[in-house]
Parts: C-alpha cells; structure tokens; sequence
C-alpha cells in the first residue's frame, strides 16, 4: 500500500460545490483506505495497492459518477509531496508575499504554462519537477495577479491545480500520518 495526496480542481468554486463528508463517503466504493479530507478545497489523503494513474483514473471516475461534473485530479505520492514542500525555495509564511505550487498531471502543459508565465514577466517561478512549479504572488492581490489569471485559464484546468505552500504541508502531514 501506497500513501497518496489527491489534488482536486476547481471544487467549491464555479458552482461545483462537494461537501467533504459527501466525497468521503463517495469513495468508500473504491480500493482506498484510510481516506481523509482536508480543507475545502479538494485535498484528500489515502491509501491504495494502486499505481498513482490508477488512483487518478478511479478518482476521477467517482467524481463524474456521484457528483456529475467533469472532473480532474493530480495525484501524487506522499514521499513526492514532501519533496516538493522541501524543494520550494520561498517561505510558507510571508507578510508581503503568498508562496504557490502549481502541481500537473500532464507535463507538456505544466512547461507551457511555465513558458506562457516567464513571458508575462512579473512573477517569481521556478520548476520543483517535472510535475510541479512553486510561484509567488503578492499578498491580497493572488486573484489578480497576471499568473493567477494565466494559470485558471480553461486550457488548463484537465492538467494542473494550485496550492498554497501551506496547504501543501499540511496535506504532506497528514499523508505522512496514515
């Protein structure tokens, strides 16, 4: 058995709304164990004999079956996430700055939407792997930020999701407590 972070996109936002004792009891059908929900947004931890594409692919099934919305998940293991919390360069907590990962299932896009950012000029970035890139955003201004703007675009959404740093160590505790 593998420890998993499930990365959901785009859930309590849009309209799409997913209460998370709903999603618990939604996956209780699948081979995972030892499931848990963090936040609201979309963050789950479990266990599964599964390889992590297997977990996407069931996931996601379970999503489009209980609640009826094209769904998306990144999934990575619990080892890679503490990795990545380690990599990141910027500091969870800053007065003047929110620290970003950026975490994609599909690489191609994860390069483009670097790329298309680095463009933009204006954003710190730096790649953590190829399936994650941590940025900075000015604090009380995310959702305006060029990169955010950039990174919600629809072209997106099938591949990648955003964390702030400090939901990502939140959920490497708790995968690493399973």
């Amino acid at each position: 058995m593998d420890n998993y972070a499930v990365f959901l996109r785009g859930i309590n936002v849009g309209g799409i709304n997913i209460k998370m004792a709903d999603l618990k009891a939604a996956l209780q059908d699948y081979p995972f164990d030892k499931v848990k929900t963090l936040l609201a947004s979309g963050n789950v931890v479990l266990q599964s004999g599964l390889k992590a594409q297997e977990v996407k692919a069931q996931f996601e099934q379970c999503l489009r079956k209980t609640f009826g919305y094209d769904a998306w998940v990144v999934v990575l293991t619990a080892a890679r996430v503490a990795e990545l919390v380690e990599a990141c360069p910027y500091p969870a907590d800053d007065k003047s700055t929110h620290s970003y990962i950026t975490l994609a299932s599909d690489t191609a896009m994860l390069n483009e939407l670097f790329e298309a950012g680095a463009a933009l000029g204006g954003v710190e970035q730096v790649r953590l792997g190829p399936e994650a890139s941590a940025w900075l955003a000015p604090a009380g201004g995310t959702l305006d930020s060029p990169f955010s703007k950039l990174s919600a675009k629809a072209r997106y959404k099938a591949a990648t999701t955003t964390r702030n740093l400090r939901t990502l160590i939140k959920v490497r505790d708790a995968a690493a407590e399973l």
